[in-house]
């Protein structure tokens, strides 16, 4: 897992907290399953910007992802707002998974 951030401490519950966030055709977490690149935060503004992709283009649940990585920052970190943005470049593939992710899709 490799996402950039601006701030370690604070994007280390952000990424406990998304790890809640499945792709719901996958079964898989959108951290492990590698979506997310960059969670930067502005304090002063008290804002999250949340920059991630999806397995394709095509996604038909790429909305309801989106939507989700957004409410459960807001839920969680209750005095932010958080921004999402969608990303293909890079595109995702599926050197992205982290070895936890492999070993869960390995045994579905």
């Amino acid at each position: 897992m490799n996402i950039i951030t601006n701030n370690t401490a604070i994007c280390a519950d952000a990424i406990a907290i998304l790890r809640k966030v499945e792709d719901p055709e996958i079964g898989l977490n959108i951290i492990d399953l590698g979506l997310v690149y960059q969670i930067d935060f502005d304090v002063a503004i008290k804002k999250i910007f949340c920059t991630m992709t999806l397995t394709t283009q095509f996604c038909p649940m790429g909305d309801s992802i989106l939507n989700t990585v957004k409410f459960t920052l807001e839920k969680f970190f209750l005095d932010y707002s958080a921004e999402v943005y969608l990303t293909f470049e890079p595109s995702w593939n599926s050197d992205r998974i982290s070895e936890v992710g492999k070993m869960y899709l390995n045994k579905k």
